[in-house]
């Protein structure tokens, strides 16, 4: 992947201005309206359109190139995979079928209640146990702590964004902008808004570039401040309780009504072998509980951007420095830089080795930004024009999202 993809009939800084001209944008009482809807799956994806129509708007003022909004519809839209929790399932699934570890515990379990168990029952023991894991592994909680954090960065980033494009006067919008640092202060986001509006301004195709560039990192500098609870709660959330498990796994594993159930049960103390069942699924809830948060951690570091290039964050951007961005003289911006990037000019590094640690997660998103500056096709819409009038009348829309 370069960051020439999808930029056929692109001015100098991005998007084709000509295609984004007449895109209005929403007003503030819209971004409050989708804050205050109460359904996180249908929110979740007005919130995504929402961005992309901020997106598009701010670079028909600034003509053309990316900023924040043009990031976090992408960001969104696979944000909203984990809320509805359309891929995590299967992912914790597959991590446990090509686990040897929980092969082993799988079979111990089998050999542990062979006598109690129905054999065809044990004939598709590894399947369910995977049913049992993924039942008990709190996959609600990580799916929860993404809607608020969804939720949280678009009320507060999209109401400034909608208020600036709505702004006659910058310096009172700026004014309006708690001072302070981040998660409370909003010193970042004032300086942000005063950067995108002299690109507004501006007619040198390089300084409109650098000050496209600098304003995304302070916005998403804020913002991976404002989301730290949020992600770290995403991480953490699952939790594969052990005696919560045996109880699901014997559900499916002794099929009947509570008398037959109870009888197979007898005969498992009987044998004796009711400690070591204890034992090996304590061993599976050990394992299960890291796999399910590997896979939590998986979709965290996922991002699906247009032409279906699919970012991994866990290993080093696969892209270059648009030419307006290789080599960087705003003074501001190199400043920056050398706070949140520790190898400059370079994607060396970039992979995040731990998406819960802010440090790291900027330098992956700052050369981000950068590298993928350019990109024409991130104005694409997300969604198709029959999801959108689902969505905005307050449906969940057919079709893949």
């Amino acid at each position: 992947m370069t960051v020439e993809k999808g930029q056929a009939g692109m001015s100098q800084t991005g998007a084709d201005v000509h295609d984004l001209g007449e895109d209005i944008p929403p007003l503030l009482e819209e971004v409050e309206r989708i804050a205050a809807h109460a359904d996180p799956v249908v929110r979740n994806l007005q919130i995504t359109h929402c961005y992309h129509r901020l997106a598009r708007a701010l670079a028909a003022r600034t003509g053309g190139g990316s900023n924040w909004c043009t990031f976090a519809v992408w960001a969104s839209k696979q944000v909203g995979q984990t809320i509805r929790q359309e891929d995590l399932a299967r992912t914790v699934g597959r991590l446990l079928q090509n686990s040897p570890e929980v092969t082993v515990v799988v079979e111990e379990l089998v050999r542990t209640l062979r006598r109690a168990v129905p054999a065809d029952v044990l004939d598709h023991a590894h399947k369910t146990v995977r049913q049992a894991v993924v039942s008990v592994a709190r996959l609600d909680a990580v799916s929860a702590a993404s809607a608020q954090g969804n939720l949280k960065v678009f009320e507060e980033i999209a109401r400034e964004f909608a208020r600036f494009l709505a702004a006659a006067d910058v310096e009172e919008f700026c004014a309006a902008l708690r001072p302070g640092e981040p998660p409370e202060g909003q010193r970042y986001l004032r300086q942000a808004f005063t950067r995108y509006h002299r690109a507004t301004t501006t007619l040198d195709h390089k300084q409109r570039a650098e000050l496209l560039l600098l304003a995304n990192i302070e916005v998403g500098l804020h913002e991976q401040t404002r989301l730290q609870p949020e992600i770290t709660a995403a991480l953490q959330g699952p939790v594969v309780d052990p005696r919560e498990l045996e109880s699901r796994l014997l559900d499916l594993l002794l099929p009947g009504n509570r008398f037959v159930r109870w009888l197979r049960l007898t005969l498992v103390t009987l044998l004796g072998r009711r400690t070591a069942l204890h034992r090996a699924v304590d061993r599976l809830a050990d394992r299960a509980r890291v796999l399910v948060r590997r896979a939590v951690t998986e979709h965290l570091m996922t991002m699906a951007l247009p032409g279906g290039d699919v970012l991994d964050l866990s290993v080093d951007l696969p892209a270059t420095f648009p030419p307006l961005l290789a080599e960087l003289a705003d003074p501001d911006l190199l400043a920056l830089l050398a706070t949140v990037d520790p190898t400059p000019d370079s994607l060396s590094g970039t992979a995040a080795r731990d998406w819960s640690d802010l440090p790291d997660r900027m330098h992956y998103i700052a050369d981000m930004f950068r590298c993928h500056a350019a990109r024409g096709d991130l104005f694409d819409p997300p969604f198709t024009a029959t999801q959108v009038d689902e969505l905005t009348a307050g449906r969940k829309p057919g079709g893949e999202l």
